[in-house]
């Protein structure tokens, strides 16, 4: 029994499955539901034990310190004093793992799959995968791997290395990771760590920073990553391959030498050490560098003492319920990343059993694993797990899409029981009928025996919580840290239910909230106090390596001498002493309308539909809305390519316009029932064809986006959808033409948004004859159509055009933010006077007639049209021409510079191409406002009408 007092039944019932019962037999069947429940309800009371778990739920988790704002929470569990030791006396890492040992002495510890075969399987496509057969776990007792570790250490000291000196280790999550660092603990060397997925330029720049002389790696990895970068790390001595030498090793540069791991133990074994003082490390003394994945950048070096990482885990194993003998632990993730080390070591210090894993070999289905054979959940079957969001989804969506692919019983009795289930969750109470019938199928997918998931890294959807809860029968431990705080911060407790928290603060640290005046975030606030999530405690790092500026940005000391590190992540606290995260600074986007918008609020309502595999929003202060990059799920893409009647290639549908629309809408529906403001609904998309990976460096390790990388990347597609590289005028040279025809979009206006021409087919234009008109120059125009003055831009030479090659930015001109408002200022106001004055024109008239698509207004001298082109009266001082759905009969030298054009297209997209074979128009409707739609039609009636002067008298 796992309450869960919080979650209203609302909440669960917009989580519910949809099914397609008939309304009289679903009666029938809550029915019978609820006789089962009545008869069944008082029996399981008594013998399953809810009453404790359910007033556990119930229970006050933390508490403020004081009564003051903005005091500290501390878990009701340390409140009067902060735990700090696992064991008594174990005040360092070399310590607790030879208290563990001594403790368990006998019990298998590190376990690792024997490669039993390995074969090609060629792909449909061409591709070429690697599948192998595994074997069972073979073991290693805690005792051999002290041993192990010992003489590891002893072989480093031979081939030179200095105690509080760095190494670094550059490796697969395996085995040889823990007996490496466990080394590097006993003899106090300071170990680097790099994540195996690390690009070139990252790995250079953390090795390098550190100095290191002896690097810890794979032969894989020594063979694909190390080979092309070694020449670049000129105090590289060492190379130590984990899983033998290679047989390549001979181009590295002279005065590298490779070993290999068993080579540096033999050393150890046979090294004199018995004169020799060893040299055991202090609490205080840094025990690992450990490089962030490099979300906002560069990669920084967290520098993390021995009493760091003991006061993190022994806050995080509080939090698990009778943790020991009998729990297996599986390891794939990243060892690199805290959370995984963090998870590891906390299992070390209860006598579990680790099985190494990777994503690859993890489930039967894994890319890595032959058919028909097992993978390694299957074999281990572990009783703990840790995972990060983004396989959470994964599981969450492939385990949907087989439900959609059943038989119309089976999935409606799925979806039955699913959403009963969710009903007693939400009330407390268990299903073990449901369990055992009807998810047990699921649940073998990670083993079967899973008691509880532990999440971190980034943040869980609701939808994804609910569904491992209910599918794998088990709790899910979403917890919150960072690689600053040594990965403690909070963890939700096993009997707490809710979706949406990162439960108290653990017995290790203490949080308070810090107002964040800009973001509207206060520690005042009713009814839960918010703002900047700042912890303190002794998991606290000691700062960035060989970064003194962005440590004191970070980290601060109070007059008692605690350190406190700033999150930058809004939270907020609930009354039972729970946190919810509920922004983040860097997320936070201030729109030109002055609405904020939260990036990953926005992703994470949009990130768990069917159709999105992967999704990033950005928004810019300059515009007025949000714009998206996804990656679309393959097969729902191309399923609904087919019922629109679209036919292409994979990266033909994701470039189509047509599919974007249709992508456009899901979304849309989606953002609407998540209840997100218009304005944080995403306008346009990009859909991306290619995945992101960790290889691709457009996401972390632990699949968190990486913005910088993704904003640089999709830089054009950006460009485009906020209309950046625009033109809006033809500057013909006498003596060059344009090779290829044009496709123009017509300027709108649409939420007080000029959008001016877009350009289409760039690559092939001669940029000489394209203009690209400057931000400022966008403003002094639009206010002059305001006044009623002009509408035509100043004409420029060539010599005057800069930056239009493709991808490059419009040329800007330097000007201070006052005189920038000032113009958006001007802009609006003028803008809103002249909709006044369309309006009043549209009340005045009396006939209506839709002759023609498109009004041209111009100031040029008086020209010949010919017999298709009528010419109109004077519009705010301009001359104008109205142009019907034919162009054939218009002369290229005819067509005046293009100021404005407004369309009203009631059907599908009109094209006509002008004499010259150069150059064709495209009129396409692009309507996202329809009142302002409506607007622009109205303006067009009139001018057919001959009403023209009386738009003028009235704006």
């Amino acid at each position: 029994m796992f309450p869960n007092s919080f979650l209203e039944p609302s909440q669960a019932s917009k989580m519910k499955l949809k099914h397609d019962i008939n309304p009289v037999l679903l009666q029938f069947i809550n029915f019978i539901i609820l006789v089962y429940s009545l008869v069944t309800y008082i029996p399981w009371y008594i013998l399953s034990g809810s009453k404790q778990a359910i007033a556990k739920a119930k229970q006050v988790k933390a508490r403020p310190v004081n009564n003051k704002p903005g005091g500290a929470y501390r878990s009701v569990n340390s409140l009067h004093c902060l735990a700090s030791v696992l064991y008594p006396g174990c005040d360092t890492l070399d310590k607790v793992f030879k208290y563990a040992k001594t403790k368990f002495k006998d019990k298998k510890l590190l376990g690792t799959r024997e490669i039993l075969k390995e074969e090609d399987e060629i792909q449909p496509s061409g591709k070429v995968f690697k599948k192998v057969i595994l074997g069972k776990y073979t073991w290693l007792t805690y005792e051999d791997v002290y041993i192990k570790a010992v003489n590891f250490g002893n072989g480093l000291a031979v081939l030179g290395q200095q105690p509080k000196t760095n190494i670094a280790i550059f490796c697969e999550t395996r085995a040889e990771w823990m007996i490496a660092a466990q080394a590097c603990f006993m003899c106090n060397y300071q170990l680097v760590t790099l994540y195996a997925t690390l690009g070139g330029p990252a790995i250079v720049h953390g090795l390098n920073e550190t100095e290191v002389t002896t690097i810890i790696t794979s032969k894989e990895l020594m063979q694909t990553k190390l080979k092309e970068i070694v020449s670049q790390v000129p105090l590289l001595r060492h190379i130590i391959t984990v899983d033998g030498k290679p047989t390549m090793w001979a181009e590295f540069p002279k005065g590298v030498i490779v070993h290999t791991m068993a080579s540096v133990q033999a050393m150890g074994a046979k090294a004199d050490t018995g004169n020799k003082q060893p040299c055991r490390p202090v609490p205080s003394d840094i025990a690992v560098i450990m490089y962030t994945s490099g979300s906002t950048g560069i990669p920084k070096g967290v520098m993390i003492s021995h009493c760091n990482i003991i006061a993190g885990i022994t806050g995080m194993a509080e939090r698990i319920p009778n943790l020991g003998e009998k729990d297996i632990y599986i390891g794939y993730l990243p060892l690199a990343h805290v959370l995984e080390l963090s998870a590891e070591l906390v299992c070390l210090s209860h006598g579990c059993r680790i099985g190494y894993s990777s994503p690859q070999t993890l489930a039967d289905q894994s890319s890595k694993i032959k058919k028909g054979s097992k993978g390694d959940v299957t074999t281990l079957k572990p009783t703990l797990m840790a995972a990060v969001p983004e396989i959470m989804d994964r599981i969450y969506k492939n385990v949907m899409n087989k439900v959609n692919e059943m038989t119309r019983f089976q999935r409606n009795l799925f979806i039955l029981a699913y959403n009963y289930k969710m009903e007693q969750i939400s009330k407390g109470y268990t299903t073990p009928l449901c369990d055992s019938l009807i998810f047990r199928k699921v649940r073998m997918l990670l083993g079967g025996k899973i008691r509880i998931l532990l999440c971190g890294g980034a943040p869980l959807s609701a939808a994804t919580q609910r569904f491992m809860n209910i599918c794998f029968c088990c709790p899910v431990g979403q917890g919150y840290g960072l690689t600053e705080s040594a990965g403690a911060g909070t963890i939700t407790e096993v009997w707490d239910y809710t979706t949406g928290r990162v439960g108290a603060p653990l017995v290790c640290c203490e949080i308070k909230l810090m107002n964040w005046e800009e973001g509207g975030y206060y520690n005042t606030d009713k009814p839960y106090p918010r703002g900047e999530i700042v912890i303190g405690g002794q998991n606290v790092t000691v700062g960035y390596y060989k970064n003194e500026a962005r440590t004191k940005k970070d980290f601060t000391i109070d007059e008692n001498g605690q350190r406190w590190l700033h999150t930058g992540d809004i939270g907020e606290f609930h009354q039972d002493g729970c946190l919810k995260i509920i922004d983040r600074k860097k997320d936070l986007v201030k729109l030109q309308a002055g609405e904020y918008v939260s990036l990953g609020k926005v992703e994470a309502a949009l990130k768990n539909l069917p159709l999105v595999d992967n999704i990033c929003a950005y928004a810019s202060s300059f515009h007025s809305y949000v714009i998206g990059f996804v990656v679309p799920n393959q097969k729902e893409l191309a399923e609904l390519a087919r019922r629109k009647g679209f036919k292409g290639t994979w990266e033909e549908i994701c470039s189509s316009p047509e599919m974007e629309k249709e992508v456009l809408k899901v979304l849309a529906e989606a953002a609407m029932a998540a209840n997100l403001e218009k304005f944080e609904i995403p306008v346009k998309i990009r859909l991306s064809p290619d995945p992101w990976t960790p290889e691709t460096g457009l996401v972390t390790d632990a699949f968190k986006l990486k913005r910088k990388e993704l904003t640089a990347y999709y830089q054009m597609d950006i460009d485009r959808m906020y209309g950046k590289n625009i033109v809006t005028d033809f500057i013909m040279d006498d003596t060059e033409e344009i090779a290829v025809p044009l496709e123009i979009t017509c300027v709108k206006f649409i939420k007080n948004v000029i959008y001016f021409c877009n350009m289409k087919n760039k690559s092939f234009i001669d940029t000489k004859n394209v203009r690209f008109w400057s931000k400022e120059e966008i403003l002094f125009a639009l206010a002059d159509f305001s006044c009623g003055k002009t509408l035509s831009m100043l004409k420029m030479d060539h010599a005057n055009v800069t930056q239009a090659m493709l991808g490059a930015e419009s040329r800007s001109t330097e000007k201070n933010n006052s005189n920038e408002y000032f113009y958006i200022l001007i802009v609006m106001s003028f803008y809103g006077i002249f909709l006044i004055g369309i309006m009043l024109g549209y009340m005045k008239s009396k006939r209506k007639e839709k002759s023609s698509n498109l009004l041209l207004l111009y100031k040029d001298e008086e020209r010949e049209w010919g017999e298709a082109v009528k010419p109109l009266s004077t519009v705010a001082g301009l001359k104008s021409v109205q142009i019907p759905m034919m162009l054939n009969m218009l002369q290229e030298s005819m067509v005046p510079s293009l100021s404005c054009a407004i369309c009203s297209m009631e059907g599908s997209s009109v094209s006509s191409e002008s004499s010259s074979p150069d150059v064709h128009f495209t009129i396409q409707e692009e309507v996202l406002d329809t009142e302002l739609a409506e607007v622009s039609e109205t303006l067009l009636n009139e001018s057919s009408e001959g009403s023209v002067e009386n738009i003028h008298k009235n704006s």
